[in-house]
């Protein structure tokens, strides 16, 4: 054999073996909706060096197509999930769904052997968070939740000064958000299914309703049928970190009051809503406004502790001190003023804690977060925003509901995962499938 032949057959060998080691480094991803947050996980999946945009599923053909063209033209096309599915090259999946498919979907691609990145709000109802972790476990799949907020480089920065005591013993936390978008999305006049939208796939195990506008595409968002409003959508973030932080389980009672009061559309969900979340040791409070943009105060979620507060968003997060006075040598000087109370030159303040300031990056969580995931597929670790974790701030999220919709406040045992001496709400955990997923839900024994 000549030189040059061994040369070039050595450098073939050695060409070939990096292409296999290369193939069996990278993930194999397909994406199953391609809406608002479907395309923008598209965009980071793609930035990712190990991935190859292998597949994309919606039911909605125009969708379909860009999706496919925003993955780089090559991955194939999918009308139907369960096809994507069934592709033994697909390694994980990517749920963008609206919220009523995320259950499904996610247990299907665990029993077909497929790491699953799905979106929050995890569920749609209470139980379905349980059979969501169940599968993970029984299947041995990395199932990640969108809660990419976990990711942030500053959100762990300050979780980490929370747990040290920074702010002292949390004692409340205040969780917002607020916008205008009066006066509301309208009520669309009747109109026959577009033929490039498999309208029946879209509805899946969610009651069958005549089609609308509204209902499918973003406005899904309005309707107890398929989503829990901004307090799954929205809500779900800032309780995430809450009970991260905390290392709480979940709510011992809740209580929610609140309506679609100014919005003029056909909507369900509440335009205005305020949950007061009662936990072992303090309390939290969500509130939400669709009609009033009002003052943005800290941020969004703010912890109070005893010796100051944090305040935090994908900005940055912020610590305020409280300022103290020695008791010992104040209460004395109270005496002989009238009424007993102090002067304000009584005071000598002195900070609690010292003042922090910290930037983050909104964007850079999304990246990390896409990130943990594909590393937790290769190593088997749990994600850092495991499913177990998204389920327990479904839970919160979906008990806040409840207690609006039934008008009254309800105990839950995080534990048992029910709610104690209201059969009636302990009922509404559960809500049925539309044949025939509930009978495929059942194929699975969870």
């Amino acid at each position: 054999m000549t030189s040059t032949r061994r040369s070039f057959l050595a450098a073939t060998t050695a060409a070939s073996y990096s292409r296999i080691l290369g193939a069996n480094d990278r993930v194999q991803v397909g994406f199953i909706g391609y809406g608002l947050i479907g395309a923008q996980h598209v965009f980071d999946f793609k930035n990712q060096k190990d991935v190859d945009m292998a597949a994309m599923s919606d039911t909605y053909q125009p969708r379909l197509e860009q999706g496919v063209a925003a993955c780089g033209g090559n991955a194939k096309a999918y009308p139907d999930f369960r096809r994507l599915l069934d592709d033994k090259n697909i390694q994980a999946v990517v749920v963008a769904t609206p919220d009523h498919w995320h259950t499904m979907m996610t247990i299907m691609a665990c029993a077909a052997g497929k790491d699953v990145y799905v979106e929050k709000p995890l569920t749609l109802f209470v139980a379905e968070g349980r059979w969501m972790t169940k599968a993970a476990r029984k299947y041995n799949r990395v199932v990640q939740t969108g809660t990419q907020q976990r990711s942030g480089l500053h959100y762990q920065q300050a979780k980490k000064l929370i747990q040290d005591g920074a702010i002292g013993k949390v004692v409340s936390v205040r969780m917002q958000s607020t916008r205008n978008i009066m006066p509301g999305f309208g009520v669309p006049p009747p109109s026959a299914t577009p033929s490039d939208f498999n309208y029946d796939m879209w509805l899946g195990p969610a009651p069958a309703r005549p089609y609308s506008p509204h209902r499918g595409i973003y406005h899904f968002r309005w309707f107890w049928d398929y989503s829990g409003g901004q307090m799954t959508n929205l809500g779900a973030h800032s309780i995430d970190i809450m009970q991260w932080y905390l290392k709480v389980l979940g709510p011992t009672s809740v209580t929610s009051i609140g309506g679609r009061f100014a919005l003029e559309d056909d909507g369900e969900t509440p335009d205005t809503q305020d949950a007061l979340l009662e936990y072992p040791g303090f309390n939290a409070t969500w509130s939400h406004r669709e009609t009033s943009l009002g003052k943005r105060l800290g941020g969004g979620l703010e912890f109070y502790g005893t010796k100051g507060s944090l305040g935090i968003d994908r900005s940055g997060f912020e610590i305020t001190p409280d300022m103290s006075v020695d008791p010992a040598s104040a209460i004395p000087q109270f005496q002989g003023h009238p009424g007993g109370g102090p002067k304000k030159s009584d005071f000598k303040p002195t900070p609690w804690t010292e003042a922090v300031k910290e930037k983050g990056s909104g964007a850079q969580q999304f990246d990390l977060h896409v990130r943990n995931f594909l590393d937790c597929i290769k190593t088997r670790q749990r994600p850092i925003s495991d499913v177990e974790d998204g389920h327990r701030v479904a839970v919160t999220c979906h008990l806040a509901n409840l207690s609006l919709r039934l008008g009254r406040k309800l105990r839950w045992d995080p534990v048992k995962e029910d709610i104690i001496g209201d059969a009636e709400a302990s009922k509404m955990l559960v809500r049925p499938y539309r044949k025939p997923w509930d009978q495929v839900l059942r194929s699975f024994n969870l």
